[in-house]
C-alpha cells in the first residue's frame, strides 16, 4: 500500500481534480447551451479516455469513478449509469494504450469516438427499455457522437501536458 501512495504525486492529483471540476462545469453549464436538434455534446467520456490513456488503467478508473459519481448527481435521469460506465471506459482506454496503441492524438480521438458512441448507445438502451424502439434513436446516437467530437479535442491536452 505504501508503494502505491508513494507513487502518487500530490501536485498531479490536484491538477486532475481541477481538470475534473472544469470538465463537469463545462458539461453542465457550457455544453448544455449548445444544442443541435435538441442534442447536447457530451465531453465526459472523452475526459475518462484521456485520463485512462495517460495515467493507466488503475488510476484512470479511480478518476473516472469519482467523475462518474459527480456526473450521476448532476444528471437527473441517471442513478448509477455513469458511475459504472466511465470507469469501464477509462480502464479499457488505459489497457489498450498500454499494450496496443500509442498515446498520440489520432489514437486518442479513435478511442474517444468509441467511448462517445458507447455512451450514447447505453443512454439509448435505457430509453428503449422504458419507452420502446424508434429508428430515430440511431440518428440521435450518431448526432450526439459526432457533435461531441469537437469538445473531445480539448479534453486531450491537459493530461498530455501533465504526464511526466
Amino acid at each position: 500500500m505504501k508503494e502505491i501512495i508513494a507513487k502518487v504525486n500530490i501536485k498531479r492529483v490536484l491538477y486532475y481534480l481541477l481538470y475534473m471540476f472544469l470538465a463537469l462545469v463545462c458539461q453542465n453549464m457550457l455544453f448544455t447551451q449548445f444544442r443541435l436538434f435538441g442534442i447536447c455534446p457530451m465531453v465526459l467520456p472523452a475526459v475518462a479516455v484521456a485520463v485512462g490513456m495517460f495515467e493507466g488503467a488503475t488510476w484512470g478508473s479511480v478518476f473516472a469513478l469519482v467523475m462518474g459519481v459527480f456526473a450521476d448527481m448532476s444528471f437527473v435521469e441517471n442513478a448509477t449509469m455513469f458511475t459504472v460506465l466511465f470507469p469501464a471506459i477509462a480502464f479499457a482506454a488505459g489497457f489498450v494504450s498500454q499494450f496496443f496503441i500509442n498515446r498520440r492524438f489520432f489514437a486518442y480521438m479513435l478511442t474517444a469516438f468509441a467511448a462517445l458512441l458507447l455512451t450514447a448507445v447505453v443512454q439509448m438502451i435505457k430509453i428503449v427499455l422504458i419507452d420502446g424502439w424508434a429508428s430515430a434513436m440511431l440518428v440521435t446516437v450518431l448526432l450526439q457522437t459526432i457533435f461531441s467530437l469537437p469538445p473531445a479535442v480539448l479534453a486531450y491536452f491537459p493530461p498530455a501536458k501533465w504526464i511526466e
